[in-house]
């Protein structure tokens, strides 16, 4: 894992005291569904849903990716989806290559580009861009729906072929583009959710 990251998820698990009780009880219920997944020895999948499926979503399917890395756990699949797509917001972008990730963009000429993204030396890029969420590559049976914003939650009221859905708002940092606070609320959210689902994935005993 690059040091950079590897460090900020070191800081990130230093701050579980941030999380409430409440909130720890919601994020428990993911990580036991990945506890059962795994003792029946299946890989689990896990979708995070959101409007427009551009930063909140892209950070949290980013951030279990990692957490199950960092933690040594076995396979997870991870996947991100909105009910409509767009793009991955290039200021959510800026936030991950603060953190220090290797991002590279592929396909330029469209409106929604594809982003290679890296955490480790080693390992092969996963390719991130918005899609619906229940388009492919998305998983279509026996996946978690986590629903990170409370738009998308009210929108899809039913997400087929799932086996749990949760509802974990974040706050949008959209709402301060374009102002002083920009950088700063995009990298508040990005701390925020690396720290609870690295909490949700330091909670998975296997």
């Amino acid at each position: 894992m690059l040091p950079s990251i590897e460090k900020y998820c070191q800081n990130r698990i230093q701050e579980f005291d941030k999380i409430s009780e409440e909130r720890k009880e919601q994020l428990s219920i993911l990580s036991q569904y990945l506890i059962k997944k795994y003792q029946k020895n299946h890989t689990p999948k896990v979708i995070v849903i959101c409007t427009h499926n551009s930063r909140r979503s892209h950070l949290g399917q980013t951030w279990l990716a990692v957490g199950a890395d960092y933690f040594g756990l076995p396979t997870l699949e991870t996947y991100s989806g909105g009910t409509e797509a767009t793009a991955f917001n290039p200021r959510a972008v800026a936030a991950l290559k603060r953190v220090g990730f290797d991002i590279d963009t592929k396909i330029e000429t469209t409106t929604n580009p594809n982003y290679e993204i890296k955490w480790s030396k080693e390992m092969q890029p996963y390719i991130a861009f918005s899609t619906r969420y229940d388009d492919a590559p998305n998983p279509q049976n026996d996946f978690a729906a986590i629903m990170v914003c409370t738009d998308a939650d009210e929108k899809c009221p039913i997400v087929l072929g799932m086996d749990l859905r949760l509802a974990l708002p974040f706050e949008d940092p959209k709402a301060f583009d374009d102002t002083n606070l920009e950088s700063q609320k995009y990298d508040e959210r990005c701390e925020q959710i690396a720290r609870e689902f690295l909490f949700v994935l330091n909670e998975v005993k296997i």
